[in-house]
């Protein structure tokens, strides 16, 4: 596999306005994810950005972007419009989508979310990790996927993905981390698809890859990463990366 990755960002966000420039300990919040993404080593990172302040802040500090349409419906779509600005060639086989919330996401999970590709069949890696923390399997703002029970570090084919309780009755429930490996030709694929009525109902894209028959797989990480949609968010992962050096 010839990975890129590819972050998409926007600054129009309602609940946390031009979050991707979020000061955290002295940096914009994209920042922090871009090191986070190559920290991870699997190949190139770029910030697919709808906006030249976000450009801007990223080369500022070292990093690579581009300017998309920001007009742009989905983070896939724009991630499938960066991939061919930067890759018209197409050497990289997998795009991995990264969300441009995640300031403290592990490098190991990114990583992770390869594992499903092993499989030739998977057109979609992704992670999840065992709910532990109470309220979150209730709470319609953390994403669960219906799937098979397993270990750390084993990979499972998802179900169905929902802002809801799911699965019904005793065991785990996994809590969905976002980024996507998509292969080259099932991201292609997948943009040029009509939106899914539960993708519309549950307000989840990747619901449309199920609803066209499009496997993914999911590798089972240690623990969840959150995402940055409020102030509260944003001043506990600059208590995080405080804590981790992350401002370095």
């Amino acid at each position: 596999m010839r990975p890129i990755i590819l972050i998409p960002a926007r600054l129009g966000a309602t609940r946390l306005p031009d979050n991707p420039l979020a000061d955290i300990n002295g940096l914009p919040m994209i920042v922090h994810v871009v090191r986070r993404a190559e920290a991870a080593d699997l190949g190139p990172v770029v910030v697919a950005a709808a906006e030249p302040a976000i450009v801007e802040a990223v080369t500022a500090h070292g990093g690579r972007a581009v300017l998309t349409d920001p007009a742009l419906p989905s983070g896939s779509d724009r991630v499938h419009a960066a991939a061919n600005l930067v890759d018209p060639e197409r050497d990289h086989d997998v795009i991995v989508n990264l969300q441009g919330d995640l300031p403290t996401i592990d490098p190991a999970t990114l990583q992770a979310c390869l594992a499903p590709l092993v499989d030739e069949a998977v057109q979609i890696g992704t992670a999840a990790a065992p709910i532990d923390v109470p309220g979150e399997r209730e709470s319609p703002s953390v994403v669960k996927i219906a799937m098979a029970p397993g270990e750390v570090g084993e990979v499972r084919r998802a179900h169905y993905f929902s802002r809801g309780a799911i699965p019904f009755g005793e065991g785990p429930s996994y809590h969905h981390i976002g980024l996507y490996a998509f292969r080259r030709a099932a991201l292609d694929r997948f943009v040029g698809l009509p939106p899914a009525p539960l993708e519309q109902r549950e307000r989840l894209e990747q619901l449309r890859a199920l609803e066209h028959g499009m496997p993914i797989g999911v590798a089972i990480v240690a623990r969840a990463v959150p995402g940055v949609d409020t102030a509260a968010d944003l001043d506990a992962a600059r208590a995080a990366l405080g804590k981790t050096g992350g401002s370095s």
